[in-house]
């Protein structure tokens, strides 16, 4: 009986099934998946009906057509929009984070460095842009340094309220045993923060794709933003369409992918309420 009740705990131990995850995947995805067959139905049978012009709303039938066609191209763009992002995010997830460090570590630096944080952050960024071509030429790096700017703002912010939002006792019971002010930071303020680090880091990399894009905007040669901008100005409209589906799918994948390493490094600690 023992090696029954064994068996049977070892099974639950070991989760569900894996016909119970994607049932369970399945219900997950399928609403959002309906909801979006629906919109592209309803889309394409209003072009049909009231025939709008393909240069004001152009069908999703012929956005898919471009799609293929122009893969390629798409293709290309999106790998220089993904290495912009990819750079300018890591970038700002330094930077946030080692401001929130700043800040939370000596503390009248701290309050001093706050309200020029806010401050800055409040600086319209498409305002920015043209300087940074200026400054930096046409290449990757103004388009980075613009998206550090916009991005690193919510990463250190939560990894700040993460570092503050410290049980008072926990801290008491590390003073009483005689830990200084850099063995709490790093055994108890940074560990609790690393929830709060990672929901920054989500709201960051969708930042990160919009900044990619207003940087090509202002000054590119290259990339999904030029040739949105590009296909504009040729009334191009399918294609602008077809790069905007490609700059979703590019951000979509960012977005899952740091949700994945928040699912599957820091699901364990405890989140806040």
């Amino acid at each position: 009986m023992d090696e029954h009740v064994a068996r049977a705990s070892g099974a639950n131990d070991a989760g569900p099934a894996p016909g119970v995850r994607t049932r369970d995947a399945m219900s997950r995805i399928m609403p959002a998946f309906a909801l979006f067959v629906g919109i592209v139905v309803v889309w394409e049978a209003a072009s049909r009906i009231f025939k709008l012009p393909a240069f004001v709303l152009p069908p999703p039938s012929a956005i898919v057509g471009v799609l293929v066609a122009r893969q390629r191209d798409l293709g290309y763009a999106a790998w220089i929009t993904a290495q912009e992002i990819v750079s300018g995010f890591l970038l700002s997830g330094v930077a946030g984070a080692a401001v929130a460090l700043i800040i939370a570590r000596f503390a009248t630096f701290g309050r001093a460095l706050y309200p020029l944080v806010v401050l800055f952050q409040n600086v319209p960024k498409v305002a920015l842009a043209p300087l940074f071509i200026l400054w930096f030429g046409f290449d990757l790096a103004p388009k980075v340094v613009l998206i550090v700017v916009i991005a690193f703002f919510p990463v250190a912010i939560n990894m700040l309220v993460g570092l503050q939002t410290v049980d008072a006792n926990l801290i008491a019971l590390m003073r009483s045993v005689g830990a200084t002010r850099n063995e709490i930071l790093w055994r108890i303020q940074i560990p609790n923060s690393l929830p709060y680090l990672m929901a920054g880091l989500k709201v960051a990399i969708t930042l990160a794709v919009i900044g990619a894009i207003v940087g090509e905007f202002a000054g590119a040669q290259a990339g999904l933003g030029y040739m949105i901008q590009f296909a504009s100005t040729q009334m191009q409209t399918s294609l602008v369409f077809a790069a905007l589906v490609e700059v979703s799918v590019l951000g979509m994948l960012f977005y899952y992918a740091i949700e994945w390493i928040e699912r599957r490094y820091i699901d364990w600690m405890p989140h806040a309420a």
